[in-house]
């Protein structure tokens, strides 16, 4: 999801954060019911920032911390990855998890004689607070992992403990001084600068190695068309060895 921000949470084709969500109600219902306000969230196009960190990876096992509607999982399992892919909202794995067949199904055609291709991503409805991961990987990546509904440092730091040794981490958000113009952004603490970034997740030797720590522009389209340059918060690092 980004529990989700940008594309979904995501955020490829920048989606608003706007929610007017009562207090009473959960995450998972705030999200599915965003979700259902459409019958497409998302440009279905993997986020241009893991695209760009992710093309050079050799292909393990990945996670993607919000999936939402799943074309960062399902661009991750097209690159050879075997894929984890997590979300609050059950009606965005629905989603998510028919794109994937329908990308199995083009790239059976595409392949003669290969049969029916199986899913190279397990769908996994949970609420981020209390997800913890049963396994590691050799790439942990969110995408805008920005909600009123969750504090964006446990997650993500609890994410980051899952990197591999050789393994990457890629967190990809909304810098807070240039945030989409035609969202209502309930809360600076949302949002996320590098520095930030780095701090709260204590990513420094002898345990991590820092490849990427940037702000980057990014032309973006609003859902009224509107047009807009905006920043993104890109960190990039690999695992060197595990806290002793």
């Amino acid at each position: 999801m980004t529990e989700q921000g940008a594309d979904h949470h995501h955020t490829t084709d920048d989606g608003d954060t706007r929610f007017g969500d009562a207090p009473q109600r959960s995450a998972a219902e705030a999200w599915d019911e965003r979700y259902r306000s459409k019958p497409k969230f998302w440009s279905g196009k993997p986020n241009p920032q893991l695209v760009r960190e992710g093309a050079g990876l050799r292909p393990g096992k990945a996670l993607d911390l919000g999936c939402g509607e799943g074309a960062d999982a399902i661009w991750l399992a097209q690159q050879g990855w075997t894929v984890t892919a997590v979300d609050v909202s059950a009606v965005a794995l629905e989603r998510a998890a028919t794109h994937e067949r329908s990308a199995l199904d083009r790239e059976g055609v595409h392949t003669e004689g290969a049969g029916e291709i199986p899913s190279r991503i397990h769908w996994e409805q949970c609420d981020l607070e209390e997800w913890r991961p049963t396994a590691t990987f050799d790439l942990v990546s969110s995408q805008f992992l920005h909600s009123p509904h969750l504090a964006w440092e446990g997650p993500l730091r609890t994410a980051a403990a899952a990197v591999n040794p050789g393994g990457t981490l890629l967190i990809v958000g909304h810098h807070p001084d240039r945030l989409p113009p035609w969202g209502t952004h309930t809360s600076a603490d949302m949002f996320f600068t590098p520095e930030q970034l780095r701090a709260e997740l204590r990513l420094a030797p002898p345990e991590w190695q820092i490849e990427v720590l940037t702000t980057r522009d990014r032309p973006a389209t609003g859902p009224d068309g509107q047009q807009a340059t905006l920043a993104d918060t890109v960190l990039r690092a690999t695992r060197l060895v595990r806290p002793a």
